[in-house]
């Protein structure tokens, strides 16, 4: 019944009596970020068991992180495990995100303020809508992945995106500001060019 009420109060906008503004969402490629990954994760457990021999679980972003060839080791003993191999998003493969996330946008009437598609996920600060942020990344992931298993050597059963959404509250224009903020600068963190989205709606802040 927690559970029942909650939902109910997303989709009304609210979350612990605070009007929701918008949403901070991600769609993880598949097996690029694992229950128990290193960096820590926004899971509690791991459900499936050829998994839990990684490591234990820790809920939420570790503050310290750690280095990059932990990180690369954790992720060479997870990948066989796998039951389909984590794809890259190459130039061609984000033109295909961004049209097939741009369709979905045109039809459900969501108003984006930002996106950026990089190499293994992809960001959204999303305005509150009638859809609940959970049923706003299942709507992107769905077209999206259909779209992405059109590509060579990605195939028809590949999931394309972690099943798991993650959303994170905005309550006002300074938690949206942020968020655009943080999510502009993805891009150059990851050695990409600026990325432009006919579907985004600049939001005067």
């Amino acid at each position: 019944m927690a559970r029942k009420d909650q939902v109910e109060r997303e989709q009304r906008g609210l979350t612990h009596s605070r009007v929701i503004f918008a949403h901070h969402l991600i769609l993880h490629g598949y097996g690029h970020w694992l229950p128990n990954d290193s960096r820590g994760s926004g899971s509690t457990e791991v459900r499936e068991e050829k998994l839990v021999a990684l490591g234990d679980v820790h809920h939420g972003r570790r503050r310290v992180q750690p280095s990059r060839e932990t990180l690369k080791g954790f992720y060479r003993k997870a990948e066989p495990l796998l039951e389909h191999a984590p794809i890259w998003f190459d130039d061609a493969k984000r033109q295909a995100l961004g049209g097939a996330f741009g369709e979905t946008i045109r039809q459900e009437r969501y108003t984006v303020w930002v996106c950026v598609i990089l190499r293994n996920h992809a960001h959204f600060c999303i305005r509150r809508h009638r859809d609940n942020a959970t049923i706003m990344w299942r709507r992107l992931a769905e077209e999206s992945s259909r779209v992405l298993r059109l590509f060579a050597g990605v195939g028809a059963g590949h999931p394309v995106w972690s099943k798991r959404p993650y959303k994170v509250f905005l309550y006002d224009r300074g938690d949206v500001a942020r968020v655009i903020d943080y999510i502009e600068n993805n891009p150059v963190k990851e050695g990409l060019s600026k990325q432009e989205w006919l579907f985004v709606t600049r939001l005067g802040l």
